[in-house]
């Protein structure tokens, strides 16, 4: 589909007012998924509730405009891409109401998988399902793919703990499934509809063909078709509805909401990694081991388990494996009390002592060293496709067989991978659910399927269909099934399902092409090529594990998608079309770099480690002109004054009404450029104390206050973290050095952040010898109070000895705090972490502090990177505004008695967006303490 016409572009906005997006930016940005399919939509469509939902639909099936919906864009399969329109219901649906003390709870399908899990925790309760996606993927998507995951099996899937849908359905009906009379609503409503449903529900239970293969495919995983086993499970037709929605991949209804029953955490848990000589050893293992009960058995082949050692996260002896042709089993038993798991471990130890392992099985209830192995085994699809050959595009498919048929199944898919040709191939999976995963690395020149695909696919499906398999077991059937159902079904059943489309969605207008389809080579078409074009972006895999973690992602673009429209451009480039290679690189500059907060969350999150900010660092570098460079290396030279005259400005502008700097720096914006220019504010503080030595005999640390100190005043009534910090070490009997010259000292990141080379190198050349000699050569630490100073000292300090660099956080609570006394805590404090601190690994310091000032310690709901980024709050405070929204409404939804965080800009930032006061949290200690 090209580009909407101005025309059909009006009649949307009539609809979706103000919703409706035609850039080839928006349209290209929101085309790509985690599959390896790839089509551009015609408008990216993002309706804001339920209703206009509903009147979107009331339009596609009066203009025959077909639709499909994507929320998280975590899909494998091809059922979030089009080249329709594509209904963004990410952004505006995400209300999530707790209900009966966490036994139940209703969430909107933007509501990523893992914030609903946050929000159950302090009930000690969880969603049933729980896929490897589970940071990134959304309720929407849970649903729509029939979600399962590691440790649910079919017990505790998406379909058998839902309770509830709210349905928006292609005529405009909106039905509750959960209302007392939602079937005569149905009934009055969609008589058709409800009369059908009956129907085939009667016809499916007379068939006994049809009752014995439902029972034989959802004994296992199943995601392939509809879930024609809700004819079997359910009676009336709204209940009917709800259960066949689920795992219908938005081509029946849109999910406004969705209640769940939740399931028990299990608090007590052991794992282990099981190491076996083969992947035949491992599969005879199999019985045994699930005779041991344990909730979880996941299957890693020799190539999974290469690229598992290469996890920062792997301990020693998985990194001191030499693999050759091992697999592992990563086995876990959960209990809710310690005696009990200690019982479950106790009668699995016979079991493990009697296997053929390569070496002694170890369980740990350790939870830093069972989190290092889920994290590995849950990074493992993009880590794998994120090591593939730069071109070439990641396919992981999804299967599931008998357990009994597991052996058999992988060793004929070795022999497959052989015969075709798929030499870098990994196994990997939930064993104990008779579900694997594989992953191919495939090149689509020109999006065009080699024989060789081609090939493999069909035998592939005959060996599955062979052991009385199912072709998609978590994944949906998306486009990649679409042309198998009827084959894995049989007629009977493939006609039920056809029928089941046609009355849900009469004219077709929900997501064509997927999970149903006619054309028996859908699948090979609009596959997605993956043109060469920087480090970051070949590695990247187009997961979308980096979004919720993106403080842009409701105002620009994420990494994932700065990342494609790299690609695009290139692309373009390729195509010759410089007309949209034009467009694309005009609105990339402020889409994708200015409002980017280079802050490395997305690093945080992303299995193969790619931190776009180092990518737009060095497109920040090639922009800067000649006479910014200069500039910006005088600074270098020149700190001390640079910072002062930067405080004065700021208190200048406090002597004027505040019209005037306001207009002045619009004005310059307007000129020169709003990356170039801050935004004066009348909330700003004044400018702040310069700098001085605070001499110390035979010191104990060398403390290196930051500039941001001298920049920005402190909050009204507080002292500045400086003057806090050297209080609480002179309470505590701590001799902390502040050295000559600390005024032109600097971490560099004003500078690494821009992207100005020159200057950053001026800053490595000149700071780290006079922290040298500050430190002794090294012996004693160097301290920093603002945690994006630490984090920059670290960059800049590496490669530079032994020099030791401690945030002030951590180096109060190892050394003040406990020569402290608190004479009195607060009732309670809001506390917001920062990128950096969360980069630095200072959660448990920053709660230890935290809790030595107030008796409660609130993180909000919301809480994520506050998008200020050292300048980015002044140059584009819409980036912060939009960074802040969730996390504020948090925050003002009750009152505290303090409010904190480690970083003066980011406490700027906060309390534009809350209005209260937020200081830094070792103010505030230095309140409490003597």
């Amino acid at each position: 589909m090209t580009k909407l016409s101005e025309s059909a572009r009006a009649g949307l906005e009539s609809v979706v007012p103000g919703g409706v997006a035609t850039r080839a930016a928006d349209r290209l940005r929101m085309a790509h998924d985690a599959s390896h399919y790839l089509l551009h939509p015609g408008a990216v469509i993002t309706p804001r509730d339920a209703g206009q939902v509903a009147a979107l639909l009331a339009y596609g099936r009066r203009t025959g405009t077909a639709l499909t919906f994507r929320s998280g864009g975590t899909s494998l399969s091809g059922q979030a891409v089009t080249d329709r329109l594509l209904v963004d219901v990410r952004r505006h649906f995400r209300d999530l109401s707790v209900l009966d003390d966490g036994r139940r709870v209703r969430v909107q399908p933007g509501v990523v998988l893992r914030q609903v899990n946050a929000r159950l925790a302090p009930y000690g309760r969880k969603l049933g399902p729980d896929p490897a996606s589970e940071s990134a993927c959304t309720v929407g998507g849970v649903v729509a793919n029939n979600s399962s995951g590691m440790t649910c099996g079919t017990e505790f899937n998406t379909y058998r703990t839902l309770e509830s849908l709210v349905l928006a359905l292609p005529s405009g009906t909106v039905l509750d499934t959960g209302a007392p009379d939602a079937d005569a609503r149905l009934r009055a409503a969609e008589p058709e509809l409800h009369a059908g449903l009956l129907r085939l529900r009667d016809r499916v239970r007379g068939n006994p063909d049809s009752v014995r293969r439902i029972r034989a495919q959802y004994a296992m995983k199943n995601t392939m078709g509809y879930g024609v086993n809700a004819f079997l499970d359910h009676d009336d037709p709204a209940g009917l509805l709800a259960r066949l929605v689920v795992g219908s991949e938005g081509t029946l209804a849109f999910v406004a909401s969705a209640t769940f029953r939740t399931v028990p955490v299990h608090r007590h848990a052991a794992t282990g990694l099981l190491v076996f000589d083969s992947l035949g050893e491992a599969m005879a293992a199999m019985p045994a081991l699930v005779a041991a009960g344990p909730a979880a058995i996941e299957l890693l082949d020799a190539a999974a388990l290469r690229v598992a050692q290469r996890d920062p996260k792997a301990d020693a002896a998985l990194r001191g494996l030499a693999v050759r042709g091992h697999a592992a089993l990563l086995a876990e038993w959960q209990e809710s009390d310690p005696e009990a798991l200690a019982g479950r471990v106790a009668g699995a130890g016979p079991v493990l002592a009697g296997l053929p392992l390569s070496a002694p099985a170890r369980l740990s209830g350790e939870p830093a060293a069972r989190a290092a192995l889920w994290h590995i085994r849950k990074g493992l699809y993009a880590a794998v496709a994120g090591a593939r050959p730069s071109g070439t595009t990641a396919l992981l498919e999804d299967i599931a067989v008998p357990v009994e048929a597991l052996a058999g199944t992988c060793a004929a898919l070795a022999d497959l991978f052989d015969r075709h040709r798929y030499a870098d191939s990994v196994i990997f999976g939930h064993a104990k659910d008779g579900n694997l995963h594989f992953m191919l690395n495939e090149r689509f020149d020109g999006g065009e399927a080699p024989a060789r695909y081609a090939d493999f696919t069909e035998e592939m499906v005959d060996l599955v269909l062979g052991h009385g398999g199912t072709l998609k077991a978590e994944h949906g059937t998306g486009r990649v099934m679409a042309p198998y159902v009827r084959r894995q079904f049989g007629d009977e059943l493939y006609e039920v399902m056809r029928e089941l489309k046609t009355l849900c969605d009469p004219d077709g207008v929900l997501n064509p092409g997927v999970l149903l389809s006619d054309d028996p080579e859908i699948h090979m078409r609009h596959l997605k090529t993956v043109p060469a074009v920087e480090e970051e972006v070949d590695r990247c895999v187009e997961c979308g594990y980096c979004e919720p973690v993106c403080p842009s992602r409701d105002l620009t673009t994420t990494p994932r998608q700065r990342i494609v429209l790299r690609r695009e451009i290139a692309a373009a480039q390729a195509a010759g079309d410089t007309a949209l290679v034009r467009e694309l690189t005009d609105d990339y500059d402020y889409d994708a770099v200015q409002t980017c907060a280079v802050d490395g969350m997305c690093a945080t999150a992303c299995p193969v480690l790619i931190n776009t900010g180092d990518l737009v660092k060095r497109l920040r570098a090639q922009e800067h002109g000649r006479t910014a460079g200069t500039a910006w290396r005088g600074a270098a030279r020149h700190w001390d004054a640079t910072t002062r005259g930067m405080a004065r400005g700021l208190d200048l502008a406090r002597t004027l009404p505040p019209a005037l700097p306001e207009a002045a720096t619009r004005a310059a914006r307007a000129v020169l450029g709003a990356d170039r220019v801050p935004q004066w504010q009348r909330d700003l503080p004044r400018g702040g104390a310069p700098r001085r030595p605070h001499p110390a005999d035979d010191p104990d640390a060398v403390f290196v206050p930051s500039c941001l100190g001298t920049l920005f005043a402190p909050a009204q009534g507080g002292t500045g973290v400086a003057t806090a910090l050297l209080t609480l070490a002179e309470r505590a009997g701590v001799r902390l050095l502040v050295p000559d010259g600390i005024g032109d000292l600097c971490c560099g990141t004003p500078w690494s952040s821009k992207g100005l080379t020159d200057g950053y190198r001026a800053v490595r050349d000149r700071v780290p010898p006079v922290l040298r000699a500050a430190s002794r050569d090294g012996a004693l630490p160097l301290v920093s109070d603002a945690a994006s100073c630490t984090e920059g000292f670290e960059r800049l300090l590496d490669g530079a000895g032994d020099l030791r660099v401690v945030d002030a956080v951590a180096y109060t609570a190892g050394t003040l705090l406990p020569r402290l006394t608190v004479r009195r805590r607060i009732g309670s404090l809001a506390l917001h972490p920062t990128c950096s601190s969360t980069w630095l690994g200072l959660d448990d310091a920053l709660l230890t502090v935290a809790r030595a000032v107030a008796d409660e310690v609130v993180v909000p709901e919301g809480w994520q990177c506050c998008g200020f980024a050292g300048d980015r709050g002044l140059l584009h405070p819409e980036l912060t505004a939009s960074a802040t929204r969730v996390e504020a409404a948090a925050v003002s939804a009750r009152p505290f008695d303090g409010y904190a965080s480690v970083n003066r800009t980011c406490e700027i930032g906060l309390a534009r967006a809350t209005g209260q006061p937020y200081r830094h949290l070792l103010e505030l200690l230095a309140e409490v303490t003597d």
